[in-house]
């Protein structure tokens, strides 16, 4: 035989957490072909002396519902090793929608997801290609995509194409919910994942209204997520720690057959050592032989906001009711008074701390020399509080100023019990979402550099388990995770010496001009998917015109 590709000399792990052994990788026609002993020839060869030779990542909780539309490469992705992601959820996708309710979806995504408008409606086009689920799933197909991509049906936007705009005011009448589930069902039948749903109270939607996932009951919920345990599928469900109610999701493992997935765990959401108990109780649903795998993250939660949409305020009284009325101008005159100042301090004391130590100015556009200070430090040699300055510079710029802070998941001995909780799964990515105020698209390369290689807290081989076959398990992914013979061809090279994420960048390469925030990866040598070289020594091998050799998995697979 002779390969297509043989990567050889490298140190294959290969993702099911045994130990990593030298040897070398033959694929042919897409499939890996020998693994450990490949003695053919190759029309192309990859020498990974030194290097590790590992399964593609695969980042279950990403939002690029819109992006795929407009960006067939699902940057940035793959420049960090992800060769699988699922998209739709929360809750938030963009089918089904019925034409009428366009605008409302869009700005429902802008609000929660932190994503530009104007980009998703030039991306998107004023005729979308697709309606119903089964459409979009086929244009994904029919486009092509440069990595594998499952899709969650979205409860909020299936709540819109069934109850219209009261799906944001109450609960679904019986006639309505049966035509969910007949929907629900459909999307199982042609190959969904499973289902996206949102319980938590910071989401909100258009006009300030609640998302409509959040008007949905217990019943409407488990009646959704019938059809998905029918069809193996998984419910992922996004409940903040302070409202999370384990017992039901436990139920809907229970009651359904779904297996169940909760967005998420962060160390300090509720003080120190407040995701312990949590913890527990997840112990003991698997001891009863329930299913609840909470997503955690390896990298602390940053929030980049500006006062144009201040998205990680949204839940403090004031700001929920100047979001909800809609009226720029209003928020403008808030900012400018002194009472409405007071009032804001006021309810954000749980997050001075986090503001005062760890708030930094990341874009200020009257004085580049500012970005990347501390605001606390800044602030002072203007001789203002943190809170009066952030708000003068925003008022000075037209809203344009951006901000950084730490809010959670900072403490890293917390995070490393979260991180080697055997019940626990790697999420929350978020890639596709808040593109203009976090980049956490680069967990992968992140939980390598700073938790194998700087800490020593993670084996590569559990840290590649982590981002392979654990995360594919949780999603009911099929064949994608492991180096195996007879599997498809996804494979990652990297450099355990120099692996990592690169900081944040903004640029504008968005449509309609919009920015975003990225990280170039270190240490990659090379990404396959389906046996072809997608990019190598951090260069894209194919153009986004090209044929691209990413899959839509259907029921788990391609």
């Amino acid at each position: 035989m002779s390969y297509d590709i043989k990567i050889t000399g490298g140190t294959i792990v290969d993702g099911t957490g045994v130990p990593g052994y030298v040897g070398d990788v033959g694929i042919k026609d897409g499939q890996i072909v020998a693994l450990g002993v490949a003695e053919d020839d190759a029309d192309r060869v990859v020498d990974a002396t030194g290097k590790i030779v590992s399964p593609g990542f695969v980042d279950i909780h990403t939002h690029y519902d819109a992006q795929i539309m407009w960006d067939r490469m699902l940057t940035i992705s793959p420049w960090h090793g992800v060769t699988t992601v699922i998209m739709g959820n929360c809750g938030f996708g963009v089918a089904p929608t019925r034409p009428e309710h366009r605008e409302l979806i869009l700005e429902t995504l802008k609000i929660v997801e932190g994503m530009s408008y104007d980009a998703m409606a030039e991306g998107m086009g004023k005729d979308w290609p697709f309606e119903t689920f089964p459409e979009y799933m086929d244009v994904i197909e029919k486009n092509g995509t440069a990595i594998n991509v499952g899709v969650l049906v979205g409860h909020t936007a299936l709540r819109l194409y069934v109850m219209g705009e009261d799906s944001v005011k109450r609960a679904a009448t019986p006639e309505e919910q049966d035509e969910m589930v007949r929907l629900m069902q459909e999307a199982m039948d042609i190959g969904a994942l499973g289902l996206g749903t949102s319980q938590s109270e910071v989401h909100n939607s258009f006009a300030g209204n609640p998302v409509p996932s959040r008007l949905a009951s217990e019943m409407e919920v488990q009646a959704l997520a019938t059809p998905v345990g029918a069809a193996d599928g998984t419910l992922q469900v996004n409940h903040g720690v302070e409202d999370s109610d384990l017992d039901m999701m436990g139920r809907f493992n229970k009651n359904t057959g779904s297996r169940v997935t909760w967005t998420a765990l962060l160390g300090g959401m509720l003080g120190p050592g407040s995701h312990r108990p949590y913890l527990d109780k997840v112990a003991e649903l698997k001891e009863q032989g329930i299913e609840v795998s909470p997503q955690v993250t390896n990298r602390p939660t940053f929030f980049e906001f500006d006062y144009e949409n201040p998205m990680i305020f949204e839940m403090l009284p004031p700001f929920n009711e100047l979001l909800r009325d809609g009226n720029r101008d209003n928020r403008i005159e808030a900012y400018k008074k002194p009472a409405f100042r007071q009032h804001f301090e006021g309810t954000l004391l749980p997050y001075m701390a986090e503001w005062k130590e760890n708030a930094v100015i990341s874009h200020n556009p009257l004085d580049p020399s500012e970005n990347e200070r501390p605001l606390v430090e800044v602030a002072a040699e203007h001789g203002e509080t943190p809170l009066d300055y952030s708000m003068d510079l925003a008022l000075k710029t037209d809203l344009k100023a951006k901000f950084r802070v730490a809010m959670l998941n900072h403490d890293q001995i917390e995070v490393e019990e979260l991180l080697k909780d055997k019940n626990t799964v790697l999420g929350l990515s978020d890639a596709g979402a808040h593109n203009s105020q976090l980049c956490d698209a680069c967990q992968a390369t992140d939980l390598l550099q700073v938790w194998v290689r700087e800490k020593g807290t993670l084996p590569v081989e559990e840290a590649v388990r982590m981002l392979t076959t654990r995360p594919a398990e949780v999603m009911g992914i099929k064949d994608r995770g492991k180096l195996a013979e007879g599997w498809p061809a996804d494979v990652v090279v990297f450099d355990l010496e120099t692996v990592g994420a690169g900081p944040l960048q903004r640029v504008y390469d968005f449509p309609a001009g919009a920015d975003r925030l990225v990280s170039e990866a270190s240490g990659i040598d090379a990404v396959i998917v389906n046996g072809t070289i997608l990019r190598e020594h951090g260069e894209d091998q194919i153009g986004d015109d090209e044929a691209l050799p990413g899959k839509l998995l259907r029921h788990g697979k391609a």
